[in-house]
This record gives structure tokens, sequence and C-alpha cells, in this order.
């Protein structure tokens, strides 16, 4: 019996990276993410799988992000008792990340249910925060370079593919095959994570392409962030950042730390960490050290540079604070969480500034504004924007279109196909087209739910 890989998520798609491996009779899931954006997407997540998850031999991670993490839960709650493999930092980081998304649904489903706002009565999250935490019983952790066996006979090796704490691409060996899993790769110049390694010989890649149509800017986020705040501050504003909790708060909170070392902000321009979970993602920084690009005074100057406001009560009494301010907070693509508060707080006054700090996925709050919108609907209330957006176009943590060539390029020899994942449909178009006319190789874009021969 041959090797196949079939596509469950994350095809033509950013969001729901799962990708089923399959060879005599035993099944291998490949990140096991939620589906986030647009509402036909999301409902995917409440659709069964097309194999029980009992019948899941094994889950490998190749990082903590919800979209390739956040469905395990709910996995497990529905039959799988197999292992989850994973780094070290991406176990530590999916501690911080599943209970709190599952706590987030809960209250969610919660506000719902007491303002008559979702169309199913109850409203009922996908998974509880207990389910989250009884999850995590069954990871097990490999170290990047350590050969680890996740179903008996099927070889993996993790090696590093910066973008987060912890991120990792995947060799997977079995039936003769081998299978490379570049995960969310990073880029070779980013201000926190260390470059990816090259990759090795694989017979298929599965390579995402969330920046396959894109090049990056020269300029580098302090150049762009430092005068979207200094501005702000002069006019007496307030600055809400949402922020991806795992990496992208990190990276601004170091970017932040440095420009009012540099005196490029003032240092008595107040800056709050709102988010319980960003908060304790940044504390791992120091636990990982060697894994990113900081030294020790680094990270506690992270660590320093903003208040931090873990509960409820602390979050409200910001919104009293008066002058000028700097609000980061989850999530960021303001799907759900603090952030949403903070909006609803400060998008209607023309002092402020909303920084949109990542890939804003299509369908998210957070991509209406990146698009103009004149209002945007919080909690069932339409609040209007007349606060300055600003997008940046140089925090993102995902290699663009050239790196991502350049990796691909770096492989001892070419393999047997390319599977252009983890993209708009434009975005892994345009990178599948470079790789056929540039590398001359094999690629395709797979459907959702194909399944495709190693």
């Amino acid at each position: 019996m041959g090797v196949h890989i079939r596509f469950l998520g994350a095809a033509g798609t950013v969001t729901g990276s799962k990708y089923l491996v399959e060879h005599d009779g035993k099944r291998l899931l490949v990140d096991c993410g939620l589906f986030q954006g647009y509402k036909q997407l999301r409902l995917r997540n409440r659709d069964p799988l097309p194999v029980e998850p009992h019948n899941i031999g094994a889950v490998v991670l190749t990082h903590a992000h919800l979209d390739h993490s956040g469905y395990l839960p709910l996995l497990a709650k529905e039959g799988f008792r197999g292992k989850v493999w994973a780094t070290p930092a991406t176990r530590d980081l999916a501690a911080i990340l599943l209970p709190d998304s599952g706590h987030i649904q809960e209250e969610d489903a919660g506000f719902a249910n007491r303002h008559g706002t979702s169309k199913h009565a109850p409203a009922l999250p996908l998974y509880t925060e207990a389910d989250a935490v009884q999850s995590l019983k069954l990871f097990r952790t490999a170290t990047v370079g350590q050969a680890f066996e996740p179903l008996p006979g099927w070889i993996a090796h993790f090696s590093g593919a910066g973008h987060i704490l912890g991120a990792a691409s995947l060799l997977l060996e079995v039936g003769g095959r081998r299978m490379l899993f570049s995960g969310d790769l990073g880029r070779p110049d980013d201000a926190l994570m260390k470059a990816p390694d090259a990759p090795p010989a694989a017979d298929a890649v599965v390579c995402e392409s969330t920046y396959g149509d894109r090049v990056h800017p020269a300029e580098d986020v302090f150049a762009e962030l430092g005068p979207a705040l200094k501005a702000c501050a002069a006019r007496g504003g307030a600055a809400v950042v949402p922020v991806f909790a795992v990496g992208r708060a990190q990276a601004l909170l170091h970017a932040i730390a440095e420009l009012k070392r540099n005196g490029d902000l003032p240092r008595d321009l107040p800056v709050y960490l709102d988010s319980p979970m960003a908060i304790n993602t940044t504390e791992l920084y120091a636990r990982h050290m060697g894994e990113h690009r900081l030294s020790a005074s680094q990270c506690q100057a992270m660590d320093s540079v903003a208040k931090l406001t873990r509960s409820v009560d602390e979050s409200k009494a910001i919104a009293f604070q008066r002058g000028p301010k700097v609000i980061l907070s989850a999530s960021g693509m303001a799907t759900g969480g603090r952030v949403l508060h903070h909006l609803m707080q400060y998008l209607s006054d023309h002092r402020n500034v909303i920084v949109l700090t990542g890939y804003q996925a299509p369908g998210t709050r957070g991509a209406s504004l990146a698009g103009g919108a004149k209002q945007l609907r919080i909690f069932g209330q339409d609040v209007l924007v007349r606060a300055q957006v600003v997008q940046l176009t140089s925090a993102s943590a995902h290699a663009d279109s050239n790196q991502l060539l350049d990796w691909l390029k770096a492989m001892p020899g070419a393999p047997r196909r390319v599977f252009v994942t983890h993209g708009d449909p434009e975005a892994s178009d345009q990178l599948r087209a470079r790789i056929e006319r540039e590398l001359r190789w094999q690629a395709l874009v797979p459907e959702h739910g194909s399944t495709w021969a190693v």
C-alpha cells in the first residue's frame, strides 16, 4: 500500500492546517488547526472529520498557533487517544494557548446566550477550558534534530522554522517515502527569531504560501511603528494594537523597548500588555534562550516595557487612564478577546490609531479595518471607524515569496512534487507558478479534502 496525504485544512485558505498521512492502514495527522476568518470556513470546525478521531494514531504539531493546534482539544474530546508530538517550546506554548482558546469560547458562548446574539439556542463552545487542559496530557516532545517515532516504523525529525518559539518543519519517513512539511516559515531577517534551517531532501514537500504573492518591503518594523505611535501620542490619542499573543506581541514589545531606548518614543509613554496569554508567552523567551535572537537584557527589556494587565478589572481600568497610551491586546485579527472591548472604546475617535501588525485573514474584523471599513460590527453593534488605521507591512513573521523560493532552492535535490498550501488562492497559485517557472519542479495547489499519493 502506498503513502497518501489527505488535505483536511489549509487548502485554498490560510487556516485550519490538517494533513492526514495514511500508509498501510495507519494514520497520522500533521497539525490540527482551527479554521478562522469567513463564517463558511469557521463552520468547518463543527463538521465531523472524514476519519474517526480514534482511528488517528498520532498527531505531530509544527507549532502552537491555533490555526495549527487549536482543533486538538476537540479531536481528543471526540475520541483521539494517541500521542501529540511537538518541540518543547511548542508544548509550553500550547499549554497557554489551548486552555485560553477554550476559555474564550466559553466566554463568547456565555455572552451570546445572555445577550441573544447567536442564532443557536443555546450557543455552545467547540470545547471548554477543561477539555483543552485534558488534551495537554497527550503531549510528548522531541527536540530539533532528534529522531522520533510518532508511530512504530514512522521516523520523524524536526528542523528549525523560525516564525515563533518552537516552530519547526517536519520530515516524515514512512513506506519508503520522505515527506517534508514546511510548517509556517519565518523570515531570515526576523528581529526576534532565528532564520529557518535549510530543508533536507524529500520526495514531496508541503509548503506554506501565506505571502506567496508578495515581497516584504525593505523598511523595518522600527521605521514603521515608531512614527505611527509618536504621532498618535502627540495628539493625545490611544493606540490600540491587536496582536497575536504568540510571536507578534513579543516582536512589538521588543520594538517599543528599542524605540524608547533610542529616544524615538517618549520614555514615559504608557504601554499596556492586556493579554494574560501574551504575558505568559513573553515569559517563555527567557526559558528558551538560544531559540531566538534576543539577549538576556533584551528579554528583560521586552518583559518590563509594558504594564501587565492580567485581570478583567485591570483591563477595564485602562479606559480611565487619561492621556496618550499604547494598548497591545489579543487577538491579532480582532476575532475575539479583550481587544474587542478596546476597539469599542477607541474606534470612533479620530485622535486614536489602530495598528494592524500582520496578516489579516479574509472575513475577520482586522481584514475589514485594513480594507477601509467605515464601521465594524462588535458584540452585535455597528461601531463607527473614525480612528486612523495603520497596517504594518514589515512586522510579518512569515517568509515572503522570494524567501520561500530560497528555502526550497536550498533542498539537496528536486522533490517529485510540491504541494502549495496555507495561502489564499491568489497567493498559493502565484507561488505554484513561480516554483514551476523558476525551479522547474512539479507543483500544485491541492483542493480541500483531496487525497494525493506521495
